[in-house]
């Protein structure tokens, strides 16, 4: 059952977290279907797995049949719901009621919405865009109604529940095996070691290439969130696939951290102040910087003329699906 106290707060939720069956729906602090009192319809819901509807830029060819074919732009997706309000008994039907108008308000901005099918669970951010509760003989009496749920995701990908992170470092050279100084008495007998290289062989401390490899288990392009945390000189990443890079003019001392929201387009440093005007010339717009489904090779960098080994950038993203 739901805690309808809980929805009342208007707070999100990560996504799915609340869902435990399949034919689950999770709209921010409410939970739809098996185990609750607002159960689905048969007929489930509409626009979850249907690819969105398409923006295109065709021009149509002047002497002959066809277009030039132009870019294509997925629009807002739409996702509609039957849901049955079904209390226990007739004097729960106010509770359930009011839970369910608090959990559906229009206000605010986007939350998650998330579905689980057949043991995979999926979430876009939407709002929702309409709510129709009819005033029927059922309702009055018991407290039953068949209510129907939109709403509009303006992203219309969907996204994994679980939030993908790799951490890179600067580069640091390893120190390697350790050898005998010039001019220093070689290792024998009564030196407590014997002369040569004893196996196992002790290579050092290893470094690190500054390089790591994102997984985007989607079917489209996802947009990361980059964290760059100093202190670090001009830092920069590069997607090693092409080249594209986003750097930044900055010096991040010990503890400040540069965030890079590729889908706003944002450079924020330390959470509040903007530093978008920071990217130098070989920087890429923001939003173009996106992680392909498949593999992307990553690598961090800096002006340092000693990197420091407590720099870090650290990429945050959803594995993005249709």
């Amino acid at each position: 059952m739901i805690d309808t106290g809980q929805l009342h707060n208007g707070q999100d939720t990560p996504p799915g977290s609340l869902i435990t069956h399949d034919g689950q729906i999770q709209w921010a602090g409410a939970l739809f279907g098996p185990g609750t009192p607002y159960q689905i319809d048969a007929k489930g819901i509409t626009g979850w797995d249907d690819l969105p509807d398409l923006e295109t830029g065709d021009v149509a060819l002047p002497d002959r049949h066809g277009a030039w074919p132009g870019a294509r732009w997925a629009k807002p997706r739409t996702v509609s719901a039957t849901v049955w309000l079904l209390p226990d008994t007739a004097g729960q039907a106010r509770g359930t009621m009011r839970g369910f108008r608090a959990a559906t308000v229009p206000d605010g901005g986007e939350r998650w919405l998330a579905v689980r099918l057949h043991g995979e669970t999926l979430a876009c951010r939407a709002r929702v865009s309409r709510r129709v509760v009819p005033q029927d003989r059922g309702y009055v009496v018991q407290g039953a109604a068949r209510a129907e749920l939109q709403w509009v995701a303006t992203d219309p990908r969907r996204f994994g529940v679980r939030e993908q992170r790799a951490v890179l470092r600067l580069p640091q050279p390893e120190s390697g095996l350790a050898w005998t100084a010039p001019g220093a008495p070689e290792p024998g007998p009564g030196t407590g070691a014997e002369a040569g290289l004893v196996w196992p062989l002790d290579w050092g401390t290893t470094g690190s290439t500054g390089t790591v490899t994102a997984h985007n288990s989607g079917e489209t392009a996802a947009h990361p969130v980059i964290e760059f945390r100093g202190p670090a000189h001009r830092p920069s990443l590069t997607r090693l696939t092409d080249g594209l890079r986003l750097s930044y003019g900055i010096t991040l001392a010990a503890g400040e951290v540069l965030t890079v929201d590729t889908q706003a387009g944002t450079v924020v440093l330390n959470g509040t102040a903007s530093r978008l005007y920071t990217a130098t010339a070989r920087s890429a717009p923001e939003q173009l910087f996106l992680l392909e489904p498949g593999a992307t090779p990553l690598a961090f960098r800096s002006d340092d003329t000693v990197p420091d080994p407590g720099a870090t950038a650290t990429v945050r993203w959803r594995d993005a699906h249709w």
